[in-house]
Formats: C-alpha cells, structure tokens, sequence
C-alpha cells in the first residue's frame, strides 16, 4: 500500500486533468473511417505538447514478454482492453474503448472511456451505460476503512442485474509512483470483502464489462489484446481517485 502526500496528490490532480482533456479530445476523433493508429499518433502528441510522457509507450507489464507499441490502447467491440493501435478503419456501428495514461512530474494517472463510433445499437448503449453506472457505484463506495470486495460489489450488482457480466480475470489496481501499483481492485464481491483503502491511497477503478459472458482470452497474436470469449461486445471506463476519509477525490475528471 502507497500512500501519497497532499503534494503528490495536488500533482495528481494536474495530471489528471490533463488527460482528461486529451482523452476527450481523442474520443471526439473515433468516427467512421478513421484508423485506429490516428487515435494513438493524436494521444501521444497532446501528451508531449503539454510537457508529459505516455504511460503505456513502451511499457512491459509483468505478464508480458514484450513491450507494448504504443501509448494508446485502442479496443473495439468485443475486445475488452489492452486492444493496439494500427491500421484497422472504426466503422458506424462499433464502439470503442480508449484507455490512456500519462506520467505527470513523475507521477501516473490513468483513464479510460468508451465511445460509440456513429449510431450504434440500443444493446451497446445500454452496455455503456450500465457499466458507466457500475463506475460511479464503485466510486460512491470509496473512503478511508472501505473494504474492496465492497466496492466491487456494488460494480457487480448494478452489471448482473442488467444482464451483463463482470470480467474477473482483470481489474482495477493501485496507481500514482507506478502505472501499475498495488492493492488488485476487483470489480465483483470477494470473500471476507477484502482488503480495507486507506485516505491518502490513489487507485484506478475501472469496470470491464461484458454483453455476454465474463471469460475472456488472450490474443496470441500480439501478446496484449483480450477478447471476449464468447466474441460478445465489451465496454471499459476507468478514473483514477484518491482516498479521503469521507470518499473519493476523482484526480480526472469525467466528461462522459
């Protein structure tokens, strides 16, 4: 468990607001017709014009033997994240989930989003918005002492209740010095109802939600890309927040 200081929050906050700012004006440019390597070449010029360095832009996670290509992940229908950018063109119909981090006076945030692409259909609108839902569940449950299988909780009840699926494989997690930090954030009940947050904790919590069941695979291929397994559309949304002792401080601000 990292606890930040009142400075590095305020940083935090800085940089939160900025990707926020970039991740909106990314989300605006997923129409028909664009390809999917535009939306990474946009996110990373914003990122360096205000002073900062992408997140994901080389980075390797634990679990993967490379590095990721790019600083944008770009996931659409029924890839649930980690999707990479390239030459495939969004068509009317799809969404899409843009996640995005950025390092702040060396400190990280992280975000996520998804995006209709033109009209699509009243079964995805509904998936955005229930899982949109599930997040401010999640986040209306956050203050020093939370357990985090409590939190997770109120994600899965708002999900299953409207039909859909929560992934367990993946999850929410600890952000701020790292990326990625501890404590694991799930987004469904867990035994004993977890570990407890404590006020000056910053974590990222970011439902992923499925239209059909909740496993999911990995894309061979590429080492990176996880896809329903059911081949069901998938929505994604993520803010990174701090623990107060009253509830959540949302460090970038939501424009969905």
């Amino acid at each position: 468990m990292k606890i930040k200081s009142k400075e590095e929050i305020e940083l935090m906050r800085e940089g939160g607001r900025r990707l926020s700012l970039i991740l909106h004006a990314v989300s605006e440019k997923a129409l028909p017709g664009v390809r999917t390597e535009e939306l990474d070449r946009l996110a990373e010029s914003l990122i360096r014009q205000g002073g900062d360095t992408p997140a994901f832009l080389r980075y390797r996670p634990d679990w993967s033997h490379r590095h990721f290509p790019a600083s944008l992940c770009v996931s659409v229908n029924d890839e649930v994240v980690h999707g990479i950018p390239g030459t495939r063109v969004l068509s009317a119909g799809d969404i899409v989930g843009l996640d995005l981090g950025l390092k702040h006076e060396g400190l990280y945030v992280d975000m996520a989003v998804t995006v209709p692409v033109g009209e699509v259909s009243e079964s995805d609108r509904k998936l955005m918005e229930v899982t949109k839902g599930a997040l401010l569940a999640g986040i209306a449950q956050v203050r020093d002492g939370a357990r985090l299988g409590v939190i997770g909780g109120a994600v899965q009840t708002i999900v299953e209740n409207a039909g859909f699926s929560v992934v367990r494989e993946l999850g929410g997690h600890g952000v701020g010095y790292e990326i990625h930090e501890a404590p694991f954030v799930p987004h469904f009940k867990t035994i004993g109802k977890g570990e407890r947050l404590e006020a000056g904790q910053t974590i990222a919590i970011e439902p992923m939600i499925n239209a059909g069941g909740e496993k999911v695979k990995f894309d061979d291929s590429d080492g990176y890309t996880v896809r329903t397994a059911d081949h069901s559309n998938s929505a994604h949304y993520e803010v990174t927040l701090a623990v107060t002792e009253t509830g959540a401080d949302v460090l970038t601000p939501i424009f969905w």
